[in-house]
């Protein structure tokens, strides 16, 4: 199997959407994109080493800042889903990343996800840097990363445009 941290992106394994996300509408409710998402970058924290074998282990871990979510196409009970993770940027403390989220099978572009996530010391409850070699790790994963596209959603903001 080739190392995830090789790839760029990164694609996390394919997941299925379950019954029970189907909200009354009749499609995945909102709340399991964000699982979705949330798996997939439970996968990229362990290929880093600091997944939950870390937090156990030293008492560190990544805690959300900041997500945004776009939700472009639906999806329903059954559908295979592809998520990629695209490093857009780190610093000592902090991570800035992107997800795209797939139907599997017909490829297309369902949601996206742009968070900025912290690394802290969970028994204090705050900021601390990440370890040396998981920052030689993003050094390198950010070398492939840089490569890529920025995506079209990255950066994006809230709020009603108005024609004035």
């Amino acid at each position: 199997m080739v190392n995830p941290l090789l790839t760029a992106p990164i694609v996390c394994p394919t997941m299925q959407v379950d019954d029970a996300w189907i909200d009354y509408n009749g499609h995945m409710n909102m709340a399991y994109y964000l699982l979705i998402f949330d798996r997939c970058l439970d996968f990229v924290y362990d290929q880093l080493n600091i997944g939950e074998a870390y937090v156990k282990a030293s008492g560190g871990s990544c805690f959300s800042r900041e997500i945004q979510v776009n939700y472009l196409q639906e999806l329903v009970v059954g559908d295979p889903v592809r998520v990629t993770f695209q490093l857009m940027d780190y610093d000592e403390k902090r991570l800035h990343f992107f997800q795209h989220m797939y139907h599997d099978q017909d490829d297309y572009l369902a949601a996206t996800s742009e968070q900025l996530a912290l690394h802290v010391d969970a028994n204090l409850r705050r900021t601390t840097p990440l370890p040396v070699t998981v920052k030689e790790q993003l050094n390198e994963l950010m070398q492939k990363h840089k490569t890529l596209p920025t995506p079209e959603q990255a950066g994006s903001h809230i709020g009603i445009r108005r024609n004035r």
